[in-house]
């Protein structure tokens, strides 16, 4: 039996548990997996009243970076990133990872993106520190675009071979200076930034928000015939690393990706 949950706040919104019982029931595990709302600041109050009752759980905003201040074990590249979003027990341990990186960088060579040569990020938060340190190894370069001058020092540890451009966020862009987009700000935060969707567009959207569908940026991407990766796909492959980290490898991972697609999107 895997008992799993996804904290955050709002969490209503989730479709984690709708994922991750799919995964259960695809590989015919015994599991349950729920969505309990925790705020800012009760993670660790949480973890410790009831951490014990689960074998994983996945973290989404606003627990991403203060998951970092739990006395668990961290990976070294959660550590670079600081930010997690899985904590999961082995050996009768707990441990503090992100698959969001990794997720990501599966999504992107589903469709076909191994290798950038500059890649924009919009939002400088947790989500984007995962990014970026997943794009240090497949992208030359990598600018985000940040409200606050407080996140370029984090950002910059999360890189180590990429050439790194901070910029302060700003109400129009010229997307084709980049071979990848990448949204990680919340809903309604870039819609502005459509204004500055040129007429034909080149580069590929990826787009981490899910609900609500489309955002602003993304659907005007479409209309202009632009590729977009939706979060859907981010979900999806970080939620079936995150039950590798307990179960190890899937040998029909294949398979139950494809069965997890349909079931997102039905």
């Amino acid at each position: 039996m895997i008992k799993g949950a996804v904290l955050g706040s709002p969490i209503n919104h989730s479709l984690s548990p709708r994922l991750h019982r799919a995964i259960f029931q695809f590989l015919n595990i015994e599991g349950s997996y729920e969505a309990i709302e925790v705020k800012s600041g009760e993670l660790e109050s949480f973890f410790g009243s009831r951490g014990n009752e689960f074998d994983y759980l996945s973290l989404t905003m606003p627990l991403k970076e203060e998951a970092l201040k739990l006395e668990v074990s961290i990976d070294s590249l959660t550590q670079r990133i600081q930010s997690a979003n899985t904590l999961f027990q082995s050996s009768g341990s707990w441990h503090l990872s992100s698959t969001d990186g990794s997720g990501f960088i599966q999504a992107l060579a589903n469709k076909g993106f191994v290798r950038f040569e500059s890649a924009l990020i919009l939002g400088a938060g947790g989500t984007a520190r995962a990014v970026a340190g997943a794009l240090d190894e497949v992208s030359n370069s990598i600018t985000v675009l940040g409200r606050s001058s407080t996140r370029e020092d984090a950002l910059n540890a999360a890189i180590q071979k990429a050439d790194f451009n901070y910029r302060r966020w700003q109400p129009s862009i010229d997307f084709e200076d980049f071979d990848l987009v990448v949204n990680t700000t919340p809903a309604g935060a870039a819609d502005l930034l459509a204004n500055s969707v040129p007429g034909k567009v080149t580069p590929p959207l990826f787009d981490v928000i899910y609900k609500p569908w489309p955002t602003v940026l993304a659907a005007s991407w479409q209309d202009r015939g632009g590729v977009v990766i939706n979060g859907l796909e981010l979900l999806l492959y970080q939620g079936v690393d995150q039950i590798e980290k307990l179960i190890g490898p899937i040998s029909s991972r294949e398979e139950l990706v494809t069965h997890l697609r349909k079931t997102l999107n039905s």
